[in-house]
Formats: C-alpha cells, structure tokens, sequence
C-alpha cells in the first residue's frame, strides 16, 4: 500500500505524539492499542491495526519501568510494527508477522531510549544553570526540547520506514517462507500469553484465582457484550470487598492474615 504526503504527515505526527507520550504518559498516545488504532486510522486500514494494538497492548501489559531497568519500548514497538503490516498491504494476514517483528523492535528502542535520556541528562544541567539565573523563560525552553527530542526518538525511525517505501517492505513480507510465517504467528501468540500471564502473576493470590476463572467463563459466551462483562466485573469486586470487610469485622476488628497480601497491607494502613 502506497500513502499520499498528507497520510504520511499524519503518520509521523502520531509517531511524534506517541513518543513524547512516553515521558508524559497523559494521553497513553504510547499504548500500542491507541498509537496502533490512529495509524490505522489516518492510513485506511484500521481493522488490521486495532487488532495488531490489542494484540500488542496485552504484550506491553507486563513491560514496567522498574528501579534502574528499563522496559522494551511499546512504542517504537507498535508505530513500527503498524507502519510494516500497512506498507505491507496484507491486511490482517500480516498481523501474526507484525507482532513478531514488534517485540524485536521494541528491544532494540531500548538503545534509543538510553540516548534520549543520557541527553536529558545534560538538558537537566543546563536548566539547572537556567534556574540559578532565575530565567524562567530558558527552563520552559529546555523543557520543550528535552519534549520534543523524546518525540523524534519515534518519529525519525518511523519516518525512515515511511521513506523505504511500500515496496520493498511488501517484497520483504512476501519473500519470507511460509514455515517462517507460520512460525512468526505461533511465536506471537505464545508471546501475547506470557505477557498476560507476567500480569496475573503480579495482581494473583487464592481470593483472587476463581474470579480469574470465572471470566474466562463468561468471556467465552459469545451474547454478553463486553458492557455486560464490565457489569458483571463490577458488581463481583463489590461483592467480593463486602465478603472481605464482614469477615473481618467477624474477627473483632483484627487484621488476621487472609492470604491476600495487598489485601493484609490495606488493612494495616
């Protein structure tokens, strides 16, 4: 697929956007379901991006920034990977080969993020000097420079895919064999299951594992919308607290260890 200059301006824009989202994170533009959906959006081929976000989005579930590790960048990961499956002009053929080619992107805007931040680091000396001057002025400046540099750490790659072009992403795509492809789909979603599971390792504990089971239930039966879920969901946390605050009033006010550690640290607090 061949994009006109408008629809690349947008790309690059949203590419911009999900990077400074990063530093940010107000608007999640980063999250790879909303950066996925808005290249779909601008570009005509929205169904097969949303499904690449949502696929995307339950990988990044388990990325966290933790002390001084860093995690692998959904969104260098998910505007990359959506640029390739819409150059690539598969459709939703091309998600399973998109997801794969994402995960090692995403590892490789780590070294991009490393850059980005050791200059930050330098911006923040010469605010500092900016803040003994009392210049008020130059720190706003220098804030929308270390900003904008964080939006370029997205924006300049996704634009050098946009300058390959759809033909030869398209002719990669297809040259690739089908026990490669297949492969790809398979890896990715085994990929998308270690993600989730990373996720209810954190949040699990013995209250907790049949309101799991219990969803997986309900998810499966087709006639519920996902607004009857979320009322289903809802109403099951609220009945779950109220269990939880009567059996612990039915100890005389004591806060005995229930098995549910955030549970055992709320009480204590």
């Amino acid at each position: 697929m061949t994009l006109n200059f408008i629809q690349v301006i947008l790309v690059v824009l949203v590419s911009f956007l999900a990077g400074m989202e990063g530093i940010l994170d107000e608007f999640h533009f980063h999250q790879p379901v909303v950066a996925c959906t808005l290249i779909g959006l601008v570009t005509g081929q929205l169904v097969p991006c949303m499904i690449l976000g949502g696929s995307l989005q339950m990988i990044a579930l388990g990325w966290a920034n933790i002390g001084a590790a860093v995690a692998p960048d959904a969104a260098l990961a998910a505007v990359a990977s959506a640029i390739i499956l819409v150059l690539g002009g598969q459709g939703k053929a091309g998600v399973s080969s998109a997801i794969a080619i994402a995960v090692p992107l995403a590892v490789a805007g780590l070294l991009l993020t490393i850059i980005a931040r050791t200059l930050a680091t330098a911006i923040v000396h010469v605010m500092d000097r900016a803040a003994e001057e009392g210049s008020f002025t130059k720190i706003d400046i220098w804030q929308w420079i270390a900003i904008c540099m964080q939006g370029l750490r997205i924006a300049i790659p996704a634009a050098a895919i946009l300058a390959v072009g759809a033909g030869p992403v398209k002719a990669m795509l297809n040259a690739m064999p089908a026990w490669l492809t297949d492969g790809l789909s398979i890896g990715g979603g085994m990929v998308v299951a270690v993600g989730y599971a990373m996720v209810i390792n954190m949040m699990a504990s013995r209250e907790m594992w049949p309101f799991f089971a219990l969803g997986f239930v309900l998810a499966a039966v087709t006639q519920i919308t996902l607004i009857g879920l979320g009322a289903i969901g809802i109403s099951l946390a609220l009945i779950y607290l109220h269990l939880e605050k009567s059996g612990g009033s039915g100890n005389g006010g004591g806060t005995a260890n229930t098995g549910d550690p955030v549970g055992d640290i709320i009480d204590k607090y």
